[in-house]
């Protein structure tokens, strides 16, 4: 990359801070008019792993989408802790910050079904706060493991009680020690910072070029409503898809979420997509609502998500978890409908290696199968003892 290139980015992250997303996307335009890339970093020594948040790659998928149609992935994977909740987790502790409501060295708490723990860990650790996440005991053990790695404590609820129990649990335990509880499902630091950042980043990187769908899922309904609120105000004639897991449609069934504290929507059942729709509307996600962001809702099944991973990752290369497979598949179906030389854009939110020990990887064992034994024994040497039975 040329020195010239390195200042034009460096002034376009600057822009991206300070300006209207539509200005944003002129300067954009403006730097690939002159042939300078705007997919650089601006630079490449950090003072913090936080600076590394953000500024995600989008990638043209080249096999899965149906011909005449282009479709690209944003892959928030490439966040320092591999998945999009490391801006909300960025967000709301800087946001804790500037307001005086985080004290130096005071504990933070938050309910997560895991990537927002494993991003707040991350933050906390480099800011210097002590972290304790509360997750429910469904979600996979890797994640558990890998907040307790970067420090964190984890307290585990039982199943039963489902997303709303960790939540209530987080407020007892913040209420009790007198810890900043982030409340990622509410804060509107969350879905503020993919205004800022999210939602501008995609607007440069489809300046002057096709953005007819965005199609994006929700977990705490930060990126729906922040993103798409950007998008919808830069590109109004951009149509916005919401995806929610199949059996657990509580968007698409106009239901509102019961006001009593506790109770699950009922709409919501029990689904294989970590990450996405608890059993509840949150605050986020409601705002996104009566904004009427969303053009369409499009109903992804658990197994339709689990074979859609399996298929970026075999015929693309995009390693994702069942979220992004979800995701994914909600913008197949988008591109099977939309007309021809349209573009559409879906969200990867985390890596596939955050579901080792989860229904995505069930069929995948250790050990070699039959097919990797032949080609072992296919030349002499180096070829493992059969195992032994006692």
């Amino acid at each position: 990359s040329s020195p010239s290139s390195l200042i034009v980015d460096t002034m376009t992250s600057l822009l991206r801070r300070s300006l209207p997303a539509k200005k944003v996307t002129a300067a954009a335009a403006n730097a690939r008019r002159c042939g300078i890339s705007s997919t650089v970093p601006p630079r490449a020594i950090y003072e913090s792993v936080c600076d590394l948040v953000g500024r995600t790659p989008v990638v043209k998928i080249q096999k899965l989408a149906p011909p005449g149609v282009d479709l690209f992935a944003k892959l928030e994977y490439f966040n320092p802790m591999a998945s999009v909740k490391d801006r909300l987790a960025l967000a709301i502790i800087e946001d804790g910050e500037k307001k005086g409501l985080l004290k130096p060295g005071q504990t933070v708490v938050e309910a997560t079904s895991g990537n927002t723990g494993i991003a707040l860990a991350m933050v906390c650790a480099a800011k210097g706060y002590p972290f304790v996440s509360v997750m429910a005991e469904t979600f996979s053990i890797e994640r558990r493991k890998i907040m307790r790695g970067l420090g964190a404590k984890v307290v585990i609820t039982p199943k039963e009680f489902k997303g709303l129990g960790m939540v209530q649990k987080a407020q007892e335990l913040a209420e009790k020690h007198g810890w900043f509880q982030t409340l990622q499902f509410e804060n509107e630091a969350n879905y503020k910072y993919h205004s800022n950042t999210t939602g501008p980043e995609i607007l440069s990187d489809f300046a002057n070029m096709r953005l007819d769908y965005w199609v994006t899922g929700f977990g705490t309904g930060g990126t729906f409503t922040g993103a798409g609120k950007m998008i919808k105000e830069a590109r109004p004639d951009t149509k916005i898809i919401l995806s929610e897991p199949a059996n657990a449609a509580m968007v698409s069934s106009g239901t509102p979420q019961p006001e009593e504290k506790g109770v699950s929507h009922p709409a919501w059942e029990p689904h294989p997509i970590q990450g996405w729709s608890p059993d509840f509307i949150p605050g986020n996600t409601k705002v996104g609502m009566d904004l009427k962001l969303y053009d369409e809702i499009v109903p992804v099944s658990g197994d339709e998500a689990i074979a859609t991973s399996k298929k970026l990752a075999a015929l693309e290369g995009i390693f994702t978890g069942i979220s992004g497979g979800a995701t994914a598949a909600a913008a197949l179906k988008v591109c099977e409908m939309a007309e021809p030389g349209s573009a559409v854009l879906c969200m990867i939110p985390d890596t596939g290696e955050r579901y080792l020990s989860t229904p995505l990887f069930a069929d995948v064992g250790a050990d070699m199968d039959d097919e990797e034994t032949e080609l072992s024994l296919s030349t002499p040497n180096f070829q493992l003892s059969p195992p032994t039975t006692e």
